[in-house]
């Protein structure tokens, strides 16, 4: 794997970025009135999604560094303010540009893929929620593997064994996480899921099997009649550590998700957007470019009770 320096970076990215603007992106983009922006969508989308590969878990602090450094790359940049109203305009282009990623790296020819959920707390567990934009979408919920009770979201994350991710959704924390996969199993037909002991249910799991031609598997309780094979269970679980390593990469490097903290929904649904995209981006630089982008990595959050 080959290291970049930060300004061949940028390059790339933007360049990966405008091919796939100027063909696809573009006739996305409704046309609002009065001049083109000096700043454009692409140089937009650009920092957005490299905000995740700096040292600065904030939008003040990176856009200061670019302004700093980089401001012959980005003649034009905005302030923060101009900045967080265009990203938040173009969340679904992010969702776009990421799918795109995904085809081009095969990922959506998989057949074997990996499913789980994480919490996204969003706001203190024991603060008054009552002035909070969240409070309609978002709710308590416990998650039993960090022994974290949080006031948030579930993250669900379908994806394959390399770590791209193919479908993603934010349910209120306190769903259950075979309801929580049906949002995003209803995006892929005909594949052998693996998952963990919270997606257990036999009844369930032929429903899946029935409605999507996804087949579940989980290794099984120790309480359970029937046991699977040891060594089938050893397999399981070295699958399992992949998504587990998926879920470290995606929410300790760069801009932590547990430490967002955002103050609107649809702040929180595209800081979640650009996330995903640039775990995708990451892995695509890998894949077809030799590039390895470290990211700085920060200590994961241990509890908001």
């Amino acid at each position: 794997m080959n290291m970049i320096d930060a300004p061949s970076l940028l390059t790339i990215i933007y360049v990966l970025v405008d091919d796939w603007y100027t063909q696809h992106g573009n006739r996305l983009v409704p046309s609002l009135p009065g001049p083109q922006p000096v700043f454009s969508d692409s140089e937009l989308l650009t920092l957005v999604l490299a905000m995740d590969y700096f040292p600065y878990p904030g939008e003040q602090q990176f856009l200061g560094f670019i302004r700093a450094n980089y401001l012959n790359l980005f003649p034009k940049l905005l302030d923060q303010s101009q900045f967080n109203r265009r990203v938040r305009r173009l969340e679904g282009l992010l969702e776009e540009l990421r799918r795109f990623w995904v085809s081009e790296m095969g990922a959506t020819f998989e057949r074997t893929l990996l499913l789980d959920t994480k919490p996204i707390p969003v706001l203190g567990y024991k603060r008054s929620k009552r002035q909070s934009d969240f409070t309609r979408s978002a709710s308590y919920g416990h998650c039993a593997s960090r022994k974290m009770n949080y006031f948030g979201y579930k993250l669900v994350v379908i994806s394959t064994l390399a770590g791209v991710p193919l479908v993603y959704s934010l349910v209120p924390a306190h769903t259950d996480e075979r309801e929580a996969a049906e949002v995003v199993l209803q995006f892929v037909r005909g594949c052998n899921i693996l998952a963990d002991k919270g997606f257990i249910g036999t009844q369930w799991q032929a429903e899946v099997s029935r409605t999507t031609n996804n087949r579940i598997f989980t290794a099984k309780r120790v309480n359970q009649h029937q046991q699977t094979p040891a060594a089938f269970e050893r397999l399981l679980n070295h699958f399992r550590e992949r998504i587990e390593g998926v879920f470290n990469e995606v929410q300790n490097t760069g801009r932590n998700l547990e430490r967002l903290l955002r103050k609107k929904v649809d702040g929180l649904c595209t800081h979640v957007a650009a996330k995903m995209a640039s775990h995708t981006l990451r892995i695509l630089l890998r894949q077809q470019f030799g590039i390895d982008v470290l990211t700085f990595e920060q200590t994961p959050v241990q509890s908001y009770s």
